[in-house]
């Protein structure tokens, strides 16, 4: 107990203040006789008031408790909400400055806060946290340094709620995107109306002529038995296989806002997953690098969002190159079926595309391949600008070549047959959901 004691005192800065003011007094007293009667008074007084204080902090049971509330699973790159609450035991308001054990992921060493709180009340603060990475994360100890209405020296409590919490990829706008993937005019930001060229030859019933029908789905048989004009009635293609390939190798760790091409892959690729699922279609993923990490097959039962969220959990970058053989291999013995295939991967330069086309256009010969990479944003920018020095000529022209050999790698992989997607990490997820819901409507997924 004594040694807990020592442990938890601290002394504040009023009452070193306090003491300076003492000791001034004390040597203006070797020249003025009468002021050292005020020393000895302001010292009684000032050891009083000290003792006091250490009885009101630490005599009883009396003591600030913290509590944190926060969900079990943090968003990736959402802002989550963190909720502590303090309850004041003691019968005098306290100030209580708190610092919060943050995981070391965040970098933050120095999470304070000031609080007041009247006598036996309860106060409730919270903040926002932003994760970057995906993992654990472990909150520690929460501590709470009381003060007293004196203010001369302080009490820590230490509240023991340290606890593992699992940030997974961002789950935030799985709802959002559900309805923009089940509504035809979808108001979401950055979406588009997907005009429909055709209609699924997947039967679902005979139905009854409505103005607006299409004519030429009239039954005849039907309608010549039943006197009414009836139609066919036909719904998208459902039950297609679909996968997402996620690169892992060096070029997915570019960062982006904090976050790495990587963690915007894997927010995208669990979004649109999910509406793969909502579609009736049967969702699947596969993640590589150097060799072949994991491979869910395809289902569409209520536990695959679960599954496959647990596996992009995990996932972190290889610093290797990603063997683009290896994959195809593993497609063609896996894959039997024709899938439709979203791989998410970068390619900077001509020379990283042409050593990898020949696997790709192998996918694509058996499946429905569609590549997903990324616009330098920096670069876009540099190409926007409007230098007047040789040095920025020079690096706008370099940018602007590197911005040239984006749109030839797009051609490219268009002359081979091989849909691509070209986009920012902002628009990634905007983009690849209006790109799935375009080839639905085409009826080629």
């Amino acid at each position: 107990m004594k040694k807990r004691f020592f442990a938890d005192l601290y002394i504040n800065n009023r009452w070193y203040i306090m003491m300076i003011t003492g000791i001034f007094l004390f040597i203006t007293a070797f020249f003025i006789s009468f002021i050292w009667y005020v020393a000895l008074v302001y010292t009684l007084v000032l050891t009083l008031l000290t003792l006091i204080d250490l009885f009101l902090l630490f005599i009883g049971q009396s003591r600030v408790i913290a509590n944190r509330f926060i969900n079990e699973r943090l968003n990736l790159g959402a802002e989550n909400n963190v909720r502590i609450e303090f309850r004041n035991g003691f019968s005098f308001p306290v100030e209580i400055q708190m610092i919060e054990e943050l995981p070391v992921q965040f970098q933050e060493r120095n999470f304070r806060k000031v609080i007041k709180i009247a006598p036996g009340k309860k106060e409730v603060f919270n903040y926002e946290l932003i994760p970057h990475t995906r993992g654990e994360y472990t909150f520690g100890n929460i501590l709470c340094y009381v003060r007293s209405p004196l203010k001369f020296i302080q009490r820590r409590c230490i509240s023991d709620v340290s606890q593992i919490v699992k940030v997974y990829p961002s789950t935030k706008y799985l709802r959002q995107f559900q309805l923009l993937a089940l509504s035809d005019n979808s108001q979401f930001s950055g979406s588009r109306v997907v005009r429909k060229l055709g209609q699924s030859l997947e039967f679902e019933q005979i139905k009854e002529y409505v103005t607006g029908d299409d004519i030429r789905t009239i039954n005849w048989k039907a309608t010549a038995r039943k006197g009414n004009l009836m139609v066919n009635h036909y719904v998208d293609a459902r039950s297609q296989q679909i996968y997402c390939l996620i690169d892992k190798g060096r070029n997915m760790k570019m960062p982006f806002d904090g976050m790495t091409l990587l963690d915007y892959a894997i927010n995208a690729s669990l979004i649109f997953l999910n509406i793969a699922l909502q579609k009736q279609d049967r969702a699947g993923l596969v993640t590589f690098a150097a060799k072949i990490n994991d491979i869910i097959p395809a289902e569409r039962n209520h536990t695959q969002i679960s599954k496959l969220n647990e596996a992009l959990y995990r996932q972190t970058t290889d610093f290797l190159d990603s063997s683009y053989e290896d994959l195809t291999i593993n497609l063609f013995r896996k894959l039997s079926q024709r899938s439709f295939l979203l791989l998410f991967t970068n390619f900077e330069t001509m020379a990283s595309l042409e050593r990898q086309l020949p696997y790709l256009k192998r996918m694509a010969s058996r499946h429905l391949l569609c590549v997903v990479f990324f616009q330098n944003t920096l670069l876009k920018d540099i190409h926007e600008a409007h230098p007047d020095t040789m040095e920025g000529i020079y690096i706008k022209t370099i940018a602007d070549r590197f911005n040239f050999e984006k749109k030839q790698i797009v051609k490219e992989l268009r002359n081979n047959g091989i849909i691509s997607i070209l986009t920012t990490p902002k628009m990634l997820t905007v983009d690849v959901v209006n790109k799935y819901l375009e080839l639905k409507a085409r009826q080629m997924v």
